[in-house]
Formats: structure tokens, C-alpha cells, sequence
């Protein structure tokens, strides 16, 4: 078989790279169509997966027009390099799965969360033979759509994929008992993220000198923005293929954005998202805090002092990963499934039975 994965960010990245190395392994050919955005590429090296690019996407924040005129100059190279490789089956969400499935005449399986917008799903549903969502997904989009309990991230993150490398400490240069904390600050440039605002240059600085007093601050900034030559942190300077050994030790993760914190939940450490003027309420948060992995805070003031708390109380390492082994255990394998779905390609009715009892079909018509 032959597989075609649309990965457009480091996440996509994370999502599918258990997945393909599996499907390699199996015999399949895959393929992995990417754009130079951030650090996706430098994750495809790492982890010695088969892609090609077929564009950039600088991390400026921009408008919906900015996207369209993008997405507009890479839709030839996409398919060109879709035709050549000639897939049986095509992952990926949005318009660049959709766009590749249809001119190569391809089953298209897409594997969504709970974002905000309606525009990836109303370009790409009506070309999807096959819809993976969590199950905390509170949308509907038809008789393709199946969830799943668990999160895309369990793709990577789930106890029987992920095993934490023991020398993160070492290459961070941190001592066995020091705690430090990584703070993320959003570029805040991807579609759904327009006209939205994090955390302030006056908040970050602020977080960073009050967290800096009783932890090793490591800030992840991805706009690179910030300079931290006067403020009391270090740069998080790690291959980012380590990120989550990283989190895996940290005391706490302290970001603006959705994914890492979602992340750093499932792997027990203490994630505290900053809401900034994001009002869109996300399924995956809801159930990450009902779960108590996870806090979400609308005010600046509140995530510091709740940052600040959490890192004066000696048994919240403990807590917390008791509460990760009791949840996180329970939630599905994505991996497992994704592999099964690209070798049905995308057909429900050749579903194993584990995958088929792992899933569930979200449309109410069914």
C-alpha cells in the first residue's frame, strides 16, 4: 500500500510518526507532504520519516486573507507531488488532505480536534470517506465521523508509546533535584489564532521574575520574540524532539497555547493554560480539568498566583501523577487505530475488531 500524510506542524509530526514507522515496518510506502513551518521538518529528520515539502509558512501572525493567498501558492506543488506518489489512502485535515485526496482520487481519513472555527471543517468534510475525532469533539459532522476516547495526542503520548528519556536533566544542565518550570509563549500566527492575544510583553516579563524565584525558568517562545538577555530564564534550547521529555520532568508547564498544555497534562505534569482573549471553549480542556491534569485561567493575575502556589506545595508531583496513571491509562492507543485505518484504507467495514469497538459513530443519523 501506499500512504500519503499531509503534516503541516510540529504536531502532525508528533500525530503520525509511531504511526508511520509501523506502517513502514509493515511493508506499506509512505509518504509525508510538509511545509517549513517552525520546527516540522526538523522533527521529520529526527525521526527519519520519508517527506517532501511543498512550502513555508513564516510564524508571523496574519489575516485570513494572508492564509488564503498562502494556501492559494502551494496547492499545485501539493498536487503534483500527490499524482507522482499515486496513494491508496490519505491523511490529514483541512484543505490540503482534502484537495490531495480528490485530484488522486484517494480515500481521505482526517483526524481532528476540538479547534475553533468552522473553516477546516467545512472546506474538508464533504471529501472525507473517514472522520477521527476525540470523543470530546462537540461537533457533528456526518455519517464519516467516528470518536474515539482519548485525545490525538494519545498517538504518541500514551503510556504504551511513550517512555521518557532519563537524561533530559543532563542535557538541560539541571541538577537531579532542581525544579524548573517551561513556559511557553504562542506565536499566535496559525488560521484560528488570528486577531487573538496571549500573554503581554509586560505579563511575560512578570511570569518569568516571579517564577524565576523559585524554579529554573526555560521559556519556549516560538514568535522569538522575547529577549531573555535581562530577564532570570534560559532559553529552551533542546532539540525539540525532546520537548516532551522535557515536560515529563518539569514541575510545571505554563503556556498560551492549546497543544502543549495538553501535552504536558497527559503526562502529569501540572499544565496551566492562559486563556488571553481566547473565549472558545475547547472540548480536550474541559475534559483534561474535569480529570485534574489540566487549569485554564482567564485572567494574567490568576494563572501566576495559581503558578506560584502549585510550585510551593511539595506533593503536587505525586498528586498529580497518580491522577494521570488512573485517567490516561483507560484512553485508546491512536496509534493502534490509525494503523488499522490506513491499511482498510479508510473503510469502516474492514475495521479490525478492536478498532471497531475502540470507535463509535458520532453522526446522530446513525
Amino acid at each position: 500500500m501506499r500512504i500519503l500524510v499531509l503534516a503541516n506542524t510540529p504536531a502532525h509530526v508528533h500525530l503520525y510518526r509511531h504511526a508511520v514507522d509501523r506502517l513502514e515496518t509493515a511493508g506499506h510506502d509512505v509518504l509525508v507532504l510538509t511545509r517549513e513551518y517552525a520546527c516540522t521538518t526538523d522533527l521529520l529528520e529526527y525521526f527519519d520519516m520519508p517527506y517532501r515539502v511543498y512550502g513555508d509558512h513564516r510564524t508571523e501572525g496574519y489575516s485570513k486573507l494572508g492564509f488564503a493567498r498562502e494556501v492559494g501558492g502551494q496547492f499545485l506543488t501539493i498536487g503534483v507531488e500527490a499524482l507522482r506518489f499515486d496513494p491508496d489512502v490519505v491523511f490529514g485535515r483541512g484543505p490540503y488532505a482534502a484537495y490531495a485526496g480528490t485530484l488522486s482520487r484517494t480515500p481521505v481519513v482526517l483526524v481532528l480536534d476540538d479547534e475553533p472555527g468552522d473553516f477546516n471543517h467545512t472546506v474538508s468534510r464533504p471529501f472525507a470517506d473517514c472522520i477521527l475525532s476525540p470523543a470530546v469533539t462537540r461537533r457533528d459532522l456526518g455519517d464519516a465521523h467516528y470518536t474515539f476516547d482519548g485525545f490525538k495526542e494519545c498517538a504518541y503520548l500514551h503510556p504504551d508509546v511513550f517512555e521518557p528519556t532519563t537524561d533530559v536533566r543532563e542535557y538541560l544542565d539541571v541538577d537531579p533535584d532542581e525544579p524548573y518550570v517551561l513556559v511557553r509563549f504562542n506565536a499566535l500566527d496559525a488560521l484560528h489564532d488570528a486577531d487573538l492575544e496571549g500573554f503581554r510583553p509586560e505579563q511575560r516579563r512578570d511570569l518569568i521574575e516571579r517564577l524565576s524565584d523559585v524554579a529554573t525558568v526555560f521559556v519556549s517562545d516560538e514568535g522569538d520574540e522575547l529577549d531573555l538577555r535581562e530577564l532570570p530564564a534560559r532559553p529552551y534550547d533542546l532539540h525539540p524532539a525532546l520537548i516532551h521529555d522535557a515536560m515529563a520532568d518539569a514541575e510545571l508547564l505554563v503556556a498560551d497555547t492549546g497543544t502543549m498544555a495538553t501535552e504536558a497534562a497527559l503526562l502529569g505534569t501540572p499544565a496551566f493554560r492562559y486563556r488571553g482573549t481566547d473565549d472558545h471553549e475547547y472540548g480536550e480542556f474541559q475534559e483534561l480539568e474535569r480529570a485534574g491534569l489540566a487549569e485554564q485561567f482567564d485572567t494574567y493575575e490568576a494563572v501566576r498566583d495559581r503558578s506560584l502556589e502549585v510550585l510551593a506545595d511539595d506533593d503536587v508531583g505525586e498528586r498529580w501523577a497518580q491522577r494521570r496513571q488512573e485517567y490516561v491509562g483507560d484512553l485508546v492507543n491512536l496509534t493502534d487505530l490509525l494503523v488499522d485505518v490506513a491499511e482498510s484504507r479508510g473503510a469502516v467495514a474492514r475495521f479490525d475488531r478492536s478498532t471497531k469497538q475502540a470507535l463509535r459513530p458520532r453522526s446522530r443519523t446513525t
